[in-house]
């Protein structure tokens, strides 16, 4: 398709085997499989979640080692790619005490998210508080997945209209999130991602953009602002 030819293409939802404990490729793999998938950047999204921090050893209440602990995975991506000329953005997948919802976090300071246990106590919505005004983007993943909740969009600066992952196509509602994504107005985000957590989900969807962002807060800014387009899969 047409609109899956533009000058870059991102991945903006991946994870590390490093940091998600649901991962399985390491950050030299990653690289290598994006940069033949013909991909020019990638946002790593590890989990930010109960499951990483008992797959680290690391107490949520004990905020001492967990932003070195939790950053590794984006490090050693931006190490790894460095080597193909790949551009590493840094994200997050947050899932908090409340239900088993998960959301996209992009542009934000690593230094929010220091204090596990307060941050996935708080919830959904007080989160949304908390970084309303900031450069932070928050994007609700796989809103209709089984086991989901689409959260109220007012609370949130977008959805992720496709998850390309092969394990939840049947039961993610894809065509559910693209749904309420078109009720809304045309400064909700919408994004695409492969979700990758394989060898098998490199490379299934992403984003599409004339230009490249040079860092993490150009890469919130481009996905503010909608200068992109989904890679969704042909009708």
């Amino acid at each position: 398709r047409k609109d899956w030819l533009p000058m870059y293409k991102i991945e903006p939802h991946l994870h590390t085997n490093h940091v998600s404990k649901c991962a399985w490729l390491p950050a030299d793999a990653l690289a290598g499989l994006y940069h033949a998938a013909g991909y020019h950047a990638v946002a790593v999204t590890d989990h930010y979640n109960m499951d990483t921090w008992d797959y680290l050893g690391i107490d949520p209440k004990d905020p001492a080692d967990v932003m070195p602990r939790f950053l590794d995975g984006f490090h050693r991506m931006q190490e790894a790619a460095a080597r193909f000329g790949l551009t590493v953005y840094l994200g997050a997948e947050l899932r908090f005490y409340e239900n088993d919802n998960d959301y996209l976090l992009y542009g934000f300071d690593p230094a929010l998210l220091a204090h596990p246990h307060e941050i996935m106590s708080m919830g959904s919505v007080a989160f949304s508080d908390l970084i309303r005004g900031t450069d932070s983007v928050l994007i609700q993943a796989h809103p209709f997945r089984a086991g989901c909740i689409p959260l109220a969009p007012c609370f949130l600066d977008g959805i992720e209209i496709y998850n390309a992952s092969p394990r939840h196509l049947h039961h993610g509602h894809n065509d559910r999130a693209q749904a309420l994504a078109a009720s809304q107005g045309p400064a909700f985000i919408r994004t695409a991602g492969s979700d990758c957590h394989r060898t098998e989900d490199v490379g299934r969807s992403g984003i599409c953009s004339a230009k490249l962002p040079a860092d993490s807060a150009a890469f919130a800014a481009m996905l503010r602002a909608g200068d992109f387009s989904c890679m969704l899969p042909d009708a």
